[in-house]
């Protein structure tokens, strides 16, 4: 699997083949969506939202979206943020990781979360942090398979949905 930066154009928008792939990628996570309330209609993800979407991300300058692809083809996402709006929270954070639900099961999460933990590793950060939707067992439980503990539960800063917060010791 090749990890890589996503790229802009010099109007900073994303190439269209790209947001076509991202675009994919997005509505084939339905059922997340349909969870999070990210889309107004989860089952119809159009590329002026996906564009928006990752545009909004993208202003903070602490945001960096990863782009993971397997035989040339785009199979996950994820989005790291390398400092919390909150100064008393030292750890990076990971926002989103996001496989194609076709390619599901089939190890990429696991390998892109590890590829992270190891970019934050190598960058001398001593911890990882994300919060998972409370509405989304598999996803806590994922993230727990992966290491991850509960230190928390709060609001997200951007809808208030109910999440829980974990994180994982690098070492």
């Amino acid at each position: 699997m090749i990890l890589e930066p996503l790229v802009l154009t010099p109007d900073h928008d994303l190439p269209g083949p790209l947001l076509t792939e991202l675009t994919a990628l997005y509505a084939s996570n339905h059922a997340f969506y349909a969870l999070s309330g990210d889309f107004p209609d989860p089952h119809d993800i159009r590329p002026e939202q996906v564009a928006k979407a990752l545009a909004d991300e993208l202003a903070d300058p602490d945001v960096e979206v990863l782009q993971a692809r397997s035989a040339g083809v785009l199979v996950a996402v994820v989005i790291t943020l390398a400092h919390h709006p909150d100064p008393a929270d030292p750890d990076p954070w990971i926002g989103l990781l996001l496989v194609d639900a076709a390619q599901q099961g089939k190890g990429y999460g696991r390998t892109l979360a590890a590829h992270v933990e190891d970019r934050f590793r190598v960058a001398g950060r001593d911890a990882v942090r994300l919060a998972a939707l409370d509405d989304n067992p598999g996803a806590f439980a994922f993230w727990t398979t992966l290491g991850y503990e509960v230190i928390g539960h709060r609001e997200d800063r951007r809808l208030g949905r109910p999440c829980t917060v974990l994180r994982k010791v690098l070492r």
